[in-house]
């Protein structure tokens, strides 16, 4: 009989993303020396773009110098993808799990998170797929709903995924989103043919589809509080 898998899980609410990496660095260290088990952040960040460890600053087409007038930040970080933009009214998972307990290599961890947002989608009618060739994240019709990049360092994962429930699409103008040329982007909102729930539902939601995705038995939810504090498993 296999063991049950428990994941820990907490209801950030809106989060300055500088302070979501610091805590998933904590994060990480924690599950790398085992003192916490497999936990996932769900949370929204402030207007925010991010650009990936390839550093492709063309594909912002706005000098850096005007962000702070349209109020968003820019960080440079060491996940995998290119430029995104984060904001309000956008679901966002930080998964920081361990790829060798669960016997996952990176490629079919990408497919069951874009598998967690299809699934999603499908709950509000909206028939979502992976990208083409070089086409990361998910995808309505030519119109991209939700952007994945990674980091995999020892086998255990921090970044993840971002959904676009009901964002400023505007924001998206002043990029190349992902480095993807001439495509657009849309959000649950535009696509779904029927009303919404709040939008905690559908972060709920989310959640669910992910650990459905990656097989977990429960759920124990973690107090944003204790976490930002520093009760991780860090015995400091």
């Amino acid at each position: 009989m296999k063991s049950a898998r428990i994941i820990e899980v907490c209801r950030m609410g809106v989060v300055n993303y500088m302070d979501a990496l610091k805590l998933q660095e904590r994060l990480i260290a924690a599950r790398k020396s085992s003192k916490i088990p497999d936990t996932l952040l769900s949370l929204q960040h402030p207007p925010t773009y991010t650009l990936g460890k390839r550093r492709t600053d063309h594909n912002l087409l706005v000098p850096e110098s005007d962000l702070g007038k349209m109020g968003a930040e820019l960080y440079y970080t060491q996940r995998g993808g290119d430029i995104t933009f984060h904001g309000p009214h956008q679901a966002i998972l930080y998964p920081i799990i361990s790829l060798r307990d669960i016997g996952l290599g990176a490629r079919k961890y990408v497919e069951k998170l874009e598998l967690t947002m299809i699934e999603l989608a499908s709950l509000y009618g909206v028939r979502a797929c992976p990208g083409k060739s070089g086409e990361t994240g998910v995808w309505v019709g030519d119109r991209k709903i939700g952007a994945i990049g990674v980091r995999i360092s020892n086998g255990i994962t921090s970044h993840g995924l971002a959904f676009n429930l009901n964002p400023d699409l505007n924001y998206f103008k002043h990029i190349v989103p992902c480095g993807i040329e001439d495509k657009e982007v849309t959000s649950l909102k535009r696509e779904a043919d029927m009303e919404l729930p709040t939008e905690e539902v559908i972060e709920d939601q989310l959640i669910s589809c992910f650990v459905t995705q990656f097989g977990y038995s429960s759920i124990t939810w973690k107090d944003k509080k204790s976490l930002l504090c520093g009760d991780d498993g860090d015995t400091r």
